[in-house]
């Protein structure tokens, strides 16, 4: 929260939901999370920096995207070529770490070569080195840019204005409603376990009314669970590898939603194994796919669709993202970055931007308007499995292989801080939004991607401030330690740890009113975390 007397700061530079203390602090401050080196010993601490700084410098060295030159360049560079063994993205990899290397020892001054191998410095050089990252896109990208823009500008006007209101609460007000919020959460238990499927629960996910969980498996097939019952309502068939996404259509089982139960409800992302690498669209009325996009030529993880309804977003080990249109089921973007396999995708609140992370323990923020690289999440040592925005519209929390959860603050253009989650891979996070989430798009103005915003958005226009929102106030974890945590986003504590699961969890979210928690793991389950009252938080 942010001191009246700054509110004129809030769109600028503020942190609206970050760090207040349930002590008598100002408000008009940051209050970082732990740095990723406190409480290590000096020397440990010396080399975990070395390795970031080491790490950062070889994101910035570019490579060939086409396997055919990177092969060219290493021969330059007298490295053998290995037949077996070593895929396009490993042998990237090596001519990264080969130039690296080269230009640490330039260090004192020395001439080395280009980043691309290239002797030239000249125009035609520089020709060559944007030609490895610059694809012309389609007429219908064009359009579905402009469609995003249109849709997430009087959002993100909307979100300033309510966070302008919120800033004119009393301090007091703030203190004693997150103190109430971390009680609470404190009370949440196992209310229910449901075995989902004959090999680990890779996925779930709350539909937006979190009446519904929707639940995948490694042998392909999704189950839909009722609340708090966990009895299944249906089995979803199609995939024949790992489910490794699942999204639900935005506001599509809220009770004021305009999207039928035989259009589009649920999107799905499988492959490996054998398994076809495709994305399913699914209905509420029949337990085969609606429509599929193909495209990817690995494995498919992560998927979301966009705040709108009109897009989805795709991660897979073939090391590209993609945007599809959910209309036509038409591929608009294939988006190279990453060097190795991308696990997760993620938008922000407004639609504007989209965060990707993946097995090069990079993440990177896109600018979906104009599709540049606007920041780049430089500082886990692992993999990033997961990736999830804040209701603010400008925080993103990663989670790694390395057992972190970091902050990244885009206004800042920094990490703001780390926290050591899991002792094990961070297997996946959600940020409760609450409120904040889009209700379902109006199929008579998705055209012009003018689309209604939630009801707690839309209440900054009332004279009378709001009580403070509850979006924002905590966020969950999962790992492979086997405990599902929950830690406060106020000085970032953990509140509660849920232990239950008797192997590796890989999946937890949180419902719309925070009522339920759901996780999955290895042991082939899911459970439901409630608290006693079985009301919402």
């Amino acid at each position: 929260m942010i001191h009246p007397s700054r509110q004129a700061y809030v769109e600028e530079s503020q942190d609206t939901d970050m760090g207040v203390d349930l002590a008598n602090i100002p408000l008009d401050r940051e209050y970082d999370m732990p740095s990723a080196t406190a409480g290590i010993a000096p020397e440990r601490a010396s080399a975990i920096l070395s390795q970031f700084d080491r790490k950062r410098r070889a994101a910035q060295i570019a490579v060939p995207t086409d396997d055919g030159r990177v092969r060219t360049r290493l021969r330059e560079l007298g490295e053998p070529i290995t037949l077996f063994g070593e895929g396009p993205g490993d042998r990237r990899d090596r001519l990264r770490e080969l130039l690296t290397v080269q230009a640490e020892e330039a260090e004192g001054g020395l001439d080395v070569d280009t980043p691309m191998g290239d002797s030239g410095t000249g125009a035609e050089g520089q020709g060559e080195q944007e030609e490895e990252f610059y694809t012309e896109g389609i007429a219908e990208l064009l359009e579905a840019r402009r469609n995003i823009a249109r849709y997430s500008l009087p959002r993100a006007k909307a979100r300033i204005s309510r966070q302008r209101e919120e800033a004119t609460i009393p301090l007091r007000t703030h203190i004693k409603h997150r103190k109430h919020i971390k009680e609470r959460l404190a009370g949440f238990d196992l209310f229910g376990t449901q075995i989902a499927g004959e090999r680990p629960v890779s996925i779930t996910r709350f539909s937006p009314s979190g009446d519904i969980i929707a639940a995948g498996n490694w042998s392909g097939g999704i189950k839909l669970l009722d609340v708090p019952s966990l009895d299944e309502k249906s089995t979803l068939r199609g995939h024949t590898g790992i489910v490794g996404g699942i999204s639900w259509f935005p506001g599509s089982t809220l009770p004021t939603s305009t999207v039928s139960e035989s259009a589009v409800n649920i999107a799905s992302g499988a492959g490996g194994q054998g398994g076809a690498s495709d994305i399913h669209l699914w209905s509420l009325t029949q337990d085969t796919p609606l429509s599929t996009l193909t495209g990817h030529t690995d494995r498919v993880c992560r998927i979301e669709f966009h705040p709108s309804g009109q897009y989805l977003a795709s991660a897979s080990f073939d090391t590209t993202w993609r945007l599809w249109d959910v209309e036509t089921t038409s591929e608009l973007l294939l988006q190279e970055g990453h060097s190795r396999q991308v696990f997760t995708v993620a938008f922000n609140t407004d639609g504007s931007l989209l965060a990707s992370g993946g097995f090069d323990s990079i993440g990177r923020i896109w600018d979906l308007r104009t599709g540049r690289t606007v920041m780049i999440l430089d500082g886990h040592i692992r993999e990033i499995y997961s990736l999830d925005w804040g209701s603010d519209g400008h925080r993103v929390l990663s989670g790694s292989g390395d057992g972190w959860v970091k902050c990244w603050d885009i206004r800042a253009v920094k990490c703001t801080g780390g926290i050591g989650a899991h002792n094990g891979n961070v297997s996946d996070l959600r940020w409760y939004k609450g409120g904040d989430l889009p209700l379902q798009p109006n199929p008579e103005t998705q055209n012009n991607a003018t689309l209604p915003i939630s009801n707690d958005i839309s209440s900054s226009k009332k004279q009378d401030p709001s009580p403070p929102t509850k979006a924002g106030t905590f966020f969950v974890s999962s790992g492979f330690d086997k405990n599902v945590n929950i830690f406060s986003a106020d000085e970032w504590a953990l509140a509660k740890t849920l232990s239950g699961h008797s192997g590796n969890v890989l999946s937890v979210d949180v419902s719309r009113d925070a009522r339920w928690i759901a996780s999955s793991g290895h042991d082939r389950t899911v459970k439901l975390w409630g608290r006693e009252e079985e009301e919402a938080l």
